[in-house]
């Protein structure tokens, strides 16, 4: 992966120092914070196209809901596969499959489903179709992604023709939440007993406004418009998708700038974000998003798991340096792992307990005192970072920086791309690991999502964080929004000041559209809500 240089005099200062400069091991300059115009809609289309091309990060592993858990798999199962509940462009939950949720105990969620609604092949959905969905999730030979949304799960059962309920072990506000994500999808359940469901071969039989079409393995994936689609103000205004799976970034660039591809969604920015921005075929939209760039916590033991050593190196890290030099203006310094987009309920309670945390710029006088407090810890702190990733390379590179001039010895520990997942499941290849990064995101416009990982025993606690347990039960268990909240602050308060995981900068959408093209939805929910239907010409 090749990316280009970017000449600011923070990175300049921090590459220096890494590269054994003693005398230049000081904190970068500050650089001024990234003030971002983020959207949630495109202009919409005057007509329909018979084919639009469009590109994939990376060609998707499967398509089957219960697995579908990532950036490629998600943006086209999205356009065909519907859930329960619907996640909108401007981070609402409204009915979806599902035209009524009710809760009348706190264990028991009953979905009433909507009428009319018919398959692909013309068959209607039933209650049936929608408890095997859910009852998937449930069998642990299948492997699902979403387990933690349904390790509450009781049982599911059609409790009707047009109804399901769901029994809970526990209240979990979450699992109702997380029906309007790919954990709450619906295929028909003859589709949902097949072995072979979401591969190139066993395809899906779903509701949406584009059927599955033709998956050429390593070539491309074709979705057609759904005519008998139920919803017509969702209705296709193309014919057809036709996606592509072309995973360098250079040659994506050259391909969108050329016209070849019409447009793509960025998780991180490429290498050439500046060439798209200054193309005179296409442009780029940065969108709201629930995605953030964080250093994950793993040290159990050592320097790092001394909440007053990962105080001190986040109050003198300058995120504002990190958002213009490492994603090049892209993304903006945060304080909180979760940002202003979960905000989905309560949002004058959390906007003020998010004011009244630390600020995300840098205050070296308070951090140094810590580490005095700390014992000056002369051991090295190791983090790690995926190889072939700029964006891995140059924030360790800046904090490493950072945390030498505090007087903190941090390693760097390059991990193959290939080996990197396994630090998130494996605790062996955590070993001798302090930190290392993410692009993590939560599924729902609620801070509890986030928080929730920091659970006891929870597989992705990975420095076994204590603080918080409790109170995340109790704020599961709580269906009054503002009684959640105050629960939910109250954890974030916590995580935030012991920096649990330390919040780095909040990560947009990157929406490229060639001239030819418009209407895609570019904010985070294009992962679960069928962004491609309102696209077309200009």
């Amino acid at each position: 992966m090749i990316r280009r240089a970017v000449p600011l005099a923070g990175l300049a200062l921090a590459l220096a120092a890494c590269g054994g400069a003693p005398q230049q091991q000081q904190a970068p300059a500050s650089a001024a914070p990234v003030a971002l115009d983020l959207k949630t809609s495109t202009a919409a289309a005057a007509k329909g196209l018979d084919r639009v091309t469009w590109n994939l990060p990376y060609e998707p592993q499967t398509l089957d809901p219960i697995r579908s858990f990532n950036y490629a798999e998600n943006t086209a199962l999205a356009n065909m596969c519907e859930s329960l509940l619907r996640l909108t462009p401007d981070f609402t939950i409204e009915p979806g499959l599902a035209e009524k949720a009710e809760n009348p105990t706190p264990t028991t969620w009953v979905y009433t489903i909507r009428e009319g609604v018919t398959f692909w092949d013309g068959k209607p959905l039933t209650a049936q179709d929608v408890a095997a969905s859910l009852k998937r999730h449930l069998d642990p030979a299948l492997g699902t992604w979403w387990s933690d949304y349904f390790s509450t799960v009781e049982k599911v059962e059609a409790s009707g023709p047009m109804q399901v309920t769901v029994t809970l072990k526990q209240a979990d506000v979450l699992f109702n939440q997380a029906m309007a994500t790919a954990a709450g999808a619906i295929v028909s359940k003859e589709y949902a007993a097949k072995k072979d469901l979401g591969s190139p071969t066993g395809g899906l039989m779903c509701t949406g406004p584009f059927e599955f079409g033709a998956w050429k393995s390593g070539d491309s994936l074709a979705i057609v418009r759904n005519d008998a689609y139920w919803d017509k103000a969702l209705a296709a205004r193309s014919k057809e998708i036709v996606f592509r799976f072309i995973a360098d970034e250079t040659t994506a660039v050259n391909a969108l700038r050329s016209g070849e591809v019409d447009g793509q969604y960025f998780y991180l920015p490429p290498a050439g974000l500046a060439q798209l921005r200054e193309s005179t075929t296409g442009s780029v939209t940065l969108g709201k998003s629930l995605t953030f760039w964080t250093l994950l916590s793993a040290a159990k033991d050592g320097p790092y798991a001394d909440p007053k050593v990962r105080q001190a190196l986040s109050l003198a890290l300058d995120r504002a340096a990190i958002s213009k030099v490492v994603f090049q203006g892209t993304a903006a310094p945060q304080r909180t792992l979760a940002g202003a987009e979960y905000w989905g309920y309560e949002r004058a309670t959390f906007e003020q307990a998010y004011r009244a945390l630390p600020p995300e710029t840098q205050d070296l006088a308070k951090a140094k005192q810590l580490l005095t407090e700390a014992g000056s810890p002369t051991e090295p702190i190791t983090i790690a970072i995926q190889g072939s990733a700029a964006t891995h390379d140059q924030t360790a590179n800046l904090i490493k920086a950072t945390g030498e001039a505090l007087g903190l010895k941090i390693e760097i520990k390059v991990v193959p791309v290939e080996q990197y997942g396994n630090l998130y499941s494996d605790p062996k290849a955590r070993e001798g690991v302090d930190a290392f990064f993410s692009t993590w995101y939560g599924n729902v416009p609620d801070p509890l999502d986030i928080y929730t990982v920091f659970q006891a025993g929870g597989r992705t606690n990975f420095n076994g964080y204590p603080a918080v347990d409790a109170d995340i039960k109790k704020a599961r268990a709580e269906a009054d929004p503002a009684a959640r909240a105050a629960l939910v602050t109250g954890i974030q308060d916590k995580v935030t000041r012991d920096v649990a995981w330390m919040p780095l900068n909040n990560l947009p959408v990157i929406l490229y559209m060639s001239d030819r093209v418009t209407g895609a939805v570019p904010s985070f929910p294009y992962l679960y809500y069928p962004w491609a239907a309102g696209l077309g010409a200009k």
